[in-house]
């Protein structure tokens, strides 16, 4: 179960920032202690989730790092090009 209240996590913040929330996806891949998500919303949002110099997306990452430190488990986030 370890990493379902972080993709949780991720789904929530992910949309309360972007314009097309039904858009957001996250996919999740666990590799033994690490959690691996990876981030997709639609291509008008990516800026909103990325931030200028990124600044949103390691403020997620942070918040991430925190609540997996919780869990007692390590993750990565991806944010994924739009297909």
């Amino acid at each position: 179960m370890k990493g379902e209240n972080l993709q949780g996590l991720v789904e929530f913040v992910a949309q309360s920032l972007v314009d097309r929330p039904g858009e957001v996806s996250v996919e999740k891949r666990q590799h033994g202690n690490t959690v691996n998500l990876e981030l997709h919303v639609a291509k008008q949002d990516m800026g909103r989730v990325i931030g200028k110099s990124g600044r949103v997306a390691n403020s997620i990452r942070t918040l991430l790092k925190v609540a997996a430190a919780r869990e007692g488990s390590r993750v990565n986030l991806d944010i994924a090009e739009p297909r």
